[in-house]
């Protein structure tokens, strides 16, 4: 199994990166998560899982180890292939998709290009419980609740950038737990 790649980026499209690693060029799927996350650096590396078929091998390339194991916990699902897979972390953020996982936001992962409802409801069914061992290292988030979702959103339609709402609003979570939306949005105007 290929675990991770390192080597010079020759070629970046939205949905494929060509990998030089020792002179040879590897080609590695992404979601445009990963490829928003990927300069124009000539060293790249990408944490990568393999998925071995009769007819190919298919490299799917991450930016961040959360991400692949994220990947690999949508492909666990009955009816979920690397494709749907890749579709849903194009669509979504990791942090986005657990959230609507564990929050059984059925509407939210729904709404993802090729999920129908069965689908969407045997993903938040086989995935709520696991989503939660999941670490997110994407320097923002620990969960994200309704409460949290709700008023990022609305601090976003007051013009705030979501990495700055995101993280300001899960301080103000974490340090009271039990606390209503509107005094979410007001605490975080005063921090932000």
């Amino acid at each position: 199994m290929i675990k991770q790649i390192k080597g010079r980026l020759i070629e970046k499209s939205p949905t494929e990166l060509v990998v030089d690693c020792n002179g040879i060029g590897y080609s590695v799927n992404i979601s445009l998560n990963t490829f928003s996350k990927i300069g124009d650096d000539e060293n790249i590396k990408l944490f990568t899982h393999l998925i071995i078929k009769e007819d190919s091998h298919t490299l799917f390339g991450f930016k961040t180890k959360s991400e692949r194991s994220l990947f690999i916990l949508l492909i666990s699902v009955s009816g979920v292939g690397a494709s749907t897979a890749r579709t849903m972390l194009s669509s979504l953020t990791p942090v986005e998709i657990i959230s609507s996982i564990h929050n059984e936001d059925i509407n939210s992962v729904q709404a993802i290009k090729g999920i129908g409802s069965k689908t969407a409801q045997r993903i938040i069914l086989e995935l709520k419980d696991k989503v939660l061992s999941l670490e997110i290292d994407d320097n923002q988030i620990q969960m994200i609740s309704k409460e949290v979702d709700e008023a990022v959103i609305a601090l976003e339609v007051l013009g705030y950038s979501r990495k700055q709402t995101v993280k300001v609003v899960n301080q103000i979570k974490a340090e009271s737990n039990n606390i209503s939306v509107e005094s979410l949005i007001k605490k975080a105007l005063n921090k932000l």
